[in-house]
């Protein structure tokens, strides 16, 4: 219930918000979790914005979606609060600080990245990210499947998804849609099977403030489903994404760098179950292997610029992108900086859109379903397939810091040991000591660069 005395916060200008939503995307480090823990704190117990209940319920949708789930969280509450803009407003500016950082550190990257200082410190930065990538795995694995020993069917179809990623080398999204036909498939013969092992959780307080949109705060009048709004959303959407596509086609031709990046990204965007961390695998899949964008090496340098910065972690795409449109030379070998901007802003757009499109077009069919949302038996065979792909990428990681020349035949080369100490001691920094990233990563790069000096990596 409410508190007897709490008074309920007065109504949030859009310029207010406006403010709230740039101030977070500079400091929304922390990754997905850290990102949605800084909303609950500054919109539900601070401001008041909006009530633990409906914070929750958003989240409940936005997790379920392909796509950053903090940076559609975010995009849902402009929303609720400000219509269509303000929801606008709030996804762009939740990724807008990063991709103008990462345009400008990727510029760095690839103009200085083969001198001995920038190297030192990458040499120290990649066991930190395998051992982020390992600590990942670990928070959603737990979150996820729950106890072994009472839902052994979710880590069964995690094992499931490992081995069918990492021995039979089958492409990510063919995973998934395994995974989400194994799951309809359980709902009908083994119902509850899906459901993840875990105790009940403690009863929410009894006593809270009132907020500016409440538990019981009706649905505002532009939150409301039609049909008529609906198809607009639809009409805009198609054509924010079918004029830029067309204009790449026409200047480049289908087969040009920047459009497989616009079509490549698009996939991404409507695969991205389970956050950044289980679509890393597909993109580093394509654009390693397929399109050869970006080495391995640089793909892990990537996830580490992209843990270091604020905003969504799958905004790495745009250190993909640039990295691409620089080895492409997009624009020409006289405009190397300006060809790799425009791949990494393509890559941006062409990953977000489909994420505003999601929010502003599901949103009012949320509202309508408030108390009601769960998560289907297919979409619940899809997270723990996550989690299987996840090792995946932690075990590719740590095999590529350890054995930076890879395999010979059947065997590895010689293992660097010293790289190997690194993730350990970045692990336990994590898990012990329970470190921040960027206080890891920190700490790492100043490792590597110390190594490299005393001449001992």
């Amino acid at each position: 219930m409410n508190s007897p005395n709490a008074q309920k916060p007065v109504a949030i200008s859009f310029n207010q918000a406006f403010r709230f939503w740039l101030q977070l995307g500079f400091i929304s480090f922390g990754g997905p979790a850290g990102q949605i823990a800084i909303m609950h704190r500054e919109l539900v117990e601070r401001r008041r914005w909006v009530s633990e209940q409906r914070f929750l319920h958003a989240l409940n949708f936005c997790m379920v979606l392909p796509g950053p789930e903090a940076q559609q969280l975010a995009t849902y509450l402009g929303w609720l609060m400000h219509r269509s803009w303000g929801g606008v407003v709030a996804g762009v500016l939740f990724v807008l600080p990063s991709l103008v950082l990462l345009i400008a550190l990727s510029w760095i990257y690839m103009a200085f990245g083969q001198q001995p200082l920038v190297a030192g410190l990458f040499y120290g930065i990649k066991p930190a990210v395998a051992a982020i990538v390992l600590h990942a795995l670990h928070r959603i694995a737990s979150k996820s499947l729950g106890n072994p020993l009472l839902a052994p069917v979710p880590w069964a179809i995690a094992a499931t998804s490992f081995i069918a990623i990492w021995v039979f080398k089958l492409p990510f999204p063919l995973v998934v849609l395994g995974a989400m036909l194994m799951g309809a498939v359980l709902a009908r013969v083994a119902p509850g099977t899906l459901m993840r092992g875990s105790s009940p959780s403690s009863a929410a307080q009894s006593v809270r403030d009132v907020a500016l949109i409440d538990d019981d705060t009706p649905t505002p009048p532009h939150a409301l489903f039609k049909s008529s709004r609906l198809a607009t959303v639809l009409l805009a959407g198609a054509a924010l994404w079918l004029l830029p596509m067309a204009a790449l086609v026409l200047r480049y031709g289908w087969s040009g760098t920047l459009t497989q990046m616009g079509w490549f990204f698009t996939k991404a965007a409507l695969l991205t179950f389970g956050g950044a961390y289980a679509v890393l695998p597909y993109v580093n899949q394509a654009a390693v292997e397929h399109y050869h964008w970006l080495s391995t090496a640089q793909m892990m340098d990537g996830l580490a610029l992209g843990e270091t910065t604020p905003g969504p972690l799958i905004m790495v795409v745009a250190f993909v992108g640039f990295v691409g449109g620089w080895a492409k030379q997009v624009a020409g070998p006289d405009a190397l900086f300006l060809g790799a901007a425009l791949a990494a802003c393509a890559a941006t757009w062409f990953t977000f859109l489909p994420s505003f499109i999601f929010i502003l077009a599901g949103g009012p069919w949320v509202e309508s379903t408030r108390g009601k949302l769960r998560l289907t038996a297919p979409l619940a065979a899809v997270t723990a397939a996550v989690v299987g792909v996840i090792a995946n990428l932690a075990l590719f990681f740590i095999a590529t810091v350890v054995y930076p020349s890879g395999a010979t035949g059947l065997f590895y080369t010689q293992a660097d040991w010293m790289a190997l100490t690194l993730v350990v001691l970045a692990a336990l920094a994590l898990w012990r000591f329970k470190w921040g990233v960027i206080s890891v990563v920190a700490a790492s790069a100043g490792s590597g660069l110390l190594l490299r000096w005393l001449g001992l990596a």
